[in-house]
């Protein structure tokens, strides 16, 4: 199965034909490099993968890209809780703001899932 569908599960078509509207080309290298090499790489499990780049998203306060990886993480394994404790150990890192506002994500996606 392609790393970008066992992330993006039912999303995957909105996500494609999104990222391609934006730039072919520039979608073409994220497909290619960072979902189809970088995160297929042996070494981490993708639920792994994914808790490391919601940390990462924090950092950069992407809402975006983070609400997409968050539901990734729930999709590759990750546990509420597991989610949970990768934003709070965020915040001692990259600040109290950034990591409040990926659980205010985090809570509206759990809602909408039906899960909270």
């Amino acid at each position: 199965m392609s790393v970008r569908k066992a992330i993006w599960g039912e999303k995957f078509g909105a996500i494609e034909e999104s990222l391609t509207e934006v730039d072919p080309d520039l979608y073409a290298y994220i497909r290619d490099f960072a979902y189809e090499e970088i995160l297929a790489r042996p070494g981490l499990d993708l639920k792994t993968r994914e808790l490391l780049a919601i940390t990462s998203l924090i950092a950069l306060g992407a809402p975006k890209e983070i609400a997409t990886h968050l539901e990734g993480a729930l999709r590759c394994g990750a546990s509420e809780r597991e989610i949970r404790e990768t934003i709070i150990q965020s915040a001692l890192f990259v600040g109290f703001p950034k990591a409040l506002a990926a659980m205010k994500t985090f809570q509206a996606i759990l809602r909408k899932l039906g899960q909270s």
